[in-house]
């Protein structure tokens, strides 16, 4: 008996559900696949970019979705450099301090030879020209349409009705002062009868039923269809960051061209050229412990670049980690004070481990080097920080196409996700209030969205200019940046008013990535 018992399967006796045991259907598959995240954030990049980029989406588009992308090694100057650098010169990567400086020479002569007196400035009527507000505004309204319609009966528009209802309210001047001053501290009253009240007190009888209608007890439990639904007034709709791009288009700021940017003596990065999508091998440790030289995208460089850092620059950087940026930044050897700030702890720890790694012993940094976890809405130190790196946290857009693990297009972060432009704002116009007369500002981000981009920065320098009366200069940095042309793309044709943008490609895969130069002047 017992030999037969070990020859039977207990699977054939008893038969126990599962789900998938004969694997996921064909259009089973589709529909998780369409619900993930990063497919999210796709469909919302075709939908958005397409109205902005155009023609040139599509190549953004293959260009972000690649797995891999390039990367700069930035040379650890707190190691043994002399070795690193021959190291990286035989994997076949150029110095692009070398290619900005022979390139910078070479754009130099060739407007000689032209004669001409003032280089050309960026060209905002080009081909690929950003178009206007109102399709931006039409594309994103459409799309909160078919978001709210999809919460109420096919046949019931009350997505129109809502959306008309919002714009109505935001474009009302005097909304605020129509809407009952709840806030206002209520008078006592004299306590009265009930009566009294009663005889003088209007009910409303559109909701009594009363027995001369005839009604049975069975019309009484007809089901009736939901027309609105509670709490939608507080729904965040895509197109409502928008509505926060639009109030300081009208806002008059002055630009002024810069011709150079000037490459920091010490700072060395090593890049492949143009079509070589060749990989770095990982860093490693020196003789001293440090690690040899750092990773990072190419364009990640440019935001410290444009701050101008000169010797005995006090700098912020407003929002840190991981580090990349404040290690670009100590390898100028330029800031006599460098504070690192994030808001997030957990992110602040990964900070600190990166300086170690390549700064040795931090004790050696007292006194020069900050780590703080603040809020950078928060921080209120005036007047000290000479240079500010603001690169705030935004909707990575590249990150988001390839992880599911705190994708910004979870349904649970869509709040926070919409939400972004004014935190964006806020955190730009704190830097702004506390940098000193002559100081500037390098405002950052991973995304190729115009209203986190140019909209922040018009709204951030409206609002100071309204509670400061401080006057701020946005530096034009299309000159600046030609020769740097040879191993960037930069999306200046698509009609930015203040910032430069690099947007990836095939042939060069770095970004996406915004930045914008701002320097107080009063």
């Amino acid at each position: 008996m017992t030999y037969i018992l070990r020859k039977i399967k207990v699977g054939s006796l008893i038969r126990e559900p599962r789900r998938y045991k004969h694997g996921i259907g064909k259009w089973q598959a589709l529909r998780i696949k369409q619900n993930l995240p990063k497919e999210k954030a796709l469909a919302y990049f075709d939908d958005f970019y397409q109205t902005i980029y155009r023609s040139m989406w599509p190549t953004i588009r293959e260009a972000m979705l690649c797995e891999t992308h390039k990367y700069v090694a930035v040379v650890n100057n707190f190691a043994d450099t002399e070795p690193i650098v021959q190291k990286l010169q035989l994997l076949g990567a150029l110095n692009v301090s070398d290619l900005h400086r022979v390139h910078k020479e070479n754009y130099e002569e060739r407007l000689r030879r032209r004669g001409d007196k003032v280089p050309p400035q960026k060209k905002p009527d080009s081909e690929l020209k950003l178009v206007s507000q109102s399709a931006i505004a039409e594309r994103l309204k459409s799309r909160a349409q078919e978001e709210l319609q999809s919460l109420f009966p096919p046949d019931y528009d009350a997505a129109g009705q809502f959306i008309d209802s919002k714009e109505k309210q935001n474009e009302d001047e005097n909304y605020e002062d129509e809407v009952p001053k709840i806030k206002k501290l209520l008078e006592p009253s004299q306590m009265r009868p009930i009566e009294e009240d009663l005889k003088s007190v209007k009910v409303d009888e559109n909701r009594i039923i009363k027995p001369s209608t005839g009604l049975t007890s069975a019309a009484l439990q007809e089901f009736i269809p939901a027309t609105k639904l509670k709490g939608l007034d507080d729904y965040i709709l895509e197109s409502d960051p928008y509505q926060h791009y639009k109030e300081g288009s009208e806002f008059q700021v002055r630009v002024e061209p810069e011709s150079t940017i000037e490459f920091p003596e010490h700072l060395k990065i090593f890049a492949f050229e143009e079509g070589n999508n060749s990989r770095f091998p990982p860093p490693r440790r020196s003789l001293n412990g440090t690690f040899d030289y750092y990773l990072m995208d190419g364009a990640s460089i440019l935001p410290v670049l444009a701050l101008g850092l000169k010797p005995g620059d006090t700098m912020l950087d407003m929002c840190a980690a991981p580090g990349g940026k404040s290690l670009v930044a100590l390898q100028t050897l330029y800031p006599q004070i460098l504070v690192c700030n994030d808001s997030k702890l957990s992110r602040l720890h990964h900070l600190e481990d990166v300086m170690n790694e390549y700064l040795g012993n931090l004790d050696h940094w007292e006194g020069r080097l900050f780590l703080t976890n603040k809020d950078a809405r928060g921080i209120d130190d005036e007047n000290i920080y000479t240079k500010i790196l603001v690169d705030v946290p935004c909707t990575t857009d590249r990150l988001n196409l390839h992880t599911e693990e705190n994708n910004l297009f979870k349904p649970s972060r869509i709040k926070e996700r919409l939400l972004l432009p004014e935190l964006q704002t806020e955190i730009l116009l704190q830097a702004l209030k506390i940098m000193p007369v002559g100081g500037t500002v390098v405002y950052s981000t991973c995304s190729l969205s115009p209203i986190q981009n140019d909209g922040v920065v018009q709204m951030a320098l409206k609002k100071c200019w309204e509670e400061t009366q401080s006057t701020m200069i946005v530096k034009d940095l299309y000159e600046a940046l030609a020769p740097l042309r040879c191993i960037y793309r930069f999306g200046n044709d698509f009609g930015l008013k203040y910032g430069n943008i690099v947007v990836p490609t095939p042939k060069h895969n770095w970004g996406p990535l915004y930045f914008c130069k701002i320097v107080r002047v009063n």
